[in-house]
């Protein structure tokens, strides 16, 4: 029997499940690797969760009626109008986003830096990820003309680029491509005949309201493609519940059909008693905007905190302007960093951090990025509490930060930032094939 192509573990499963490792094993670390968004679910929500767990029919392929409606709302509200008929829902925007690129083909282009998963989902269907590095601070959609290059490059060589995949706001950056790249981005893929698919799961996390981020959709509505779900805006990444709008034109509803076969053939519909809590989240009703608008609130007001050690410290970060995550670059530490503790490129400098200080995060190299890139992805969503009446309290508080177990973290990620710029010369360097399980116990956090 052939091999099969490896497929790795999402990286940042991977660094949650590491981390939980040395947490029950006694260590207090301090989890910034993962996009687990910190906070409880709405009451709201569960008691429609729990109101629906009677029905368990398999229901439509595409969604529930309700559902697919109050998505083409929401949707509307934001200036996106589409026929209910043009959405499909299934169980988390990450299996759509999938099944989006099977029912597409061919090969596919990512932005660098892009979310781990993008490349992984090219690979698994059998196309070929085609990288294209973003403007600097405008993560998440591919320098429009590099695009160009690196389509026409593709295609020479016999690949066949048919999507791209833009992430609008970004992870893993934070930060949101402006309008005119955005245009610039519809107007490429216009010309290259692409399909965009725009992932825009933290569109409701962009901390300005009155600029929010400008969807492709808006400048190519006949080929784009909007995903979003309620993982990140209402925390409900266990829940897994996601809507796709399929654009109303001839490629639009070619590709719906073959989205809804590829859908009936993986996951046949999506879990009903999850869809009615949906449903109502949609329709956005005014505890639920709330609800959003305060974690919006803590996000910012954290995530501006940890920013500000982290430019302390001597890296530099584009501004954040959504979301939880921040992807600070050490370049400037280069020297410093190699002298003092054998650091040559953000893999090392995630493990110097995990392994010597109990503080996790992702190295560049997981997004697309080099090996010697020494940038790091840092998420404060788990800075929130450990319990539900902590994360509460944090998405309540007038001053998330005047909490004491918030501050504690956040000055903990102040000290061991401060100690990456001592001088004095590391004296055991973290060893590259040194296991978690080997190494001493992380400081209190």
């Amino acid at each position: 029997m052939p091999e099969s192509a490896p497929v790795p573990m999402s990286a940042t499963l991977a660094a949650d499940e590491a981390l939980a490792r040395r947490r029950r094993a006694g260590e207090r670390v301090l989890s910034m690797a993962s996009g687990e968004i910190g906070l409880p679910a709405h009451p709201a929500l569960r008691e429609r969760l729990a109101a629906a767990a009677g029905e368990n029919a398999y229901g439509p392929v595409a969604g529930s009626h309700a559902l697919r409606d109050a998505a083409a709302g929401y949707w509307e509200r934001r200036g996106l109008g589409i026929d209910p008929e043009l959405v499909v829902a299934g169980p988390g925007s990450k299996p759509l986003l999938f099944a989006l690129l099977l029912a597409v083909g061919g090969d596919v282009v990512v932005p660098v830096p892009s979310w781990v998963s993008y490349a992984a989902h090219a690979r698994l269907v059998g196309a070929r990820p085609v990288p294209v590095p973003t403007l600097p601070g405008e993560g998440g959609v591919p320098d429009p003309d590099r695009l160009r290059e690196a389509v026409a490059a593709a295609r020479a060589a016999g690949q066949d680029p048919r999507s791209v995949v833009v992430t609008v706001p970004d992870n893993p950056t934070g930060t949101v491509a402006s309008p005119g790249t955005v245009r610039r981005l519809a107007a490429a893929a216009r010309e290259l005949d692409l399909v965009i698919v725009s992932d825009e799961i933290y569109c409701d996390l962009v901390y300005d309201t009155s600029a929010p981020a400008e969807s492709p959709a808006v400048h190519a509505p006949e080929r784009t493609v909007v995903t979003t779900g309620l993982t990140k805006n209402l925390a409900l990444g266990g829940w897994r519940t996601g809507v796709a709008r399929l654009p109303d034109s001839s490629v639009g509803h070619a590709l719906h059909s073959r989205l809804v076969s590829v859908a009936s053939q993986i996951w046949s519909s999506p879990p009903a008693p999850v869809q009615s809590a949906a449903a109502y989240a949609f329709g956005e009703p005014p505890e639920i905007a709330e609800h959003v608008a305060a974690s919006r609130r803590l996000h910012r007001t954290v995530v501006g905190a940890v920013a500000d050690r982290f430019t302390a410290a001597g890296a530099v970060l584009a501004p954040v302007r959504a979301t939880c995550y921040l992807y600070p670059d050490f370049e400037p530490l280069r020297d410093h960093l190699a002298r003092a503790h054998g650091v040559h490129g953000g893999a090392d400098l995630a493990r110097l951090l995990s392994e010597r200080h109990g503080v996790g995060v992702l190295p560049a190299s997981a997004f697309g990025e080099s090996e010697d890139a020494l940038r790091i992805r840092a998420a404060t969503s788990r800075l929130y509490g450990d319990t539900d009446e902590q994360r509460t309290a944090a998405l309540t508080a007038p001053d998330p930060l005047g909490l004491p177990w918030i501050r504690r973290d956040v000055e903990r990620v102040g000290e061991v930032l401060a100690a990456l710029t001592t001088t004095a010369p590391d004296p055991a360097p973290a060893s590259p094939l040194a296991s978690a399980s080997a190494s001493a116990p992380a400081p209190q956090s």
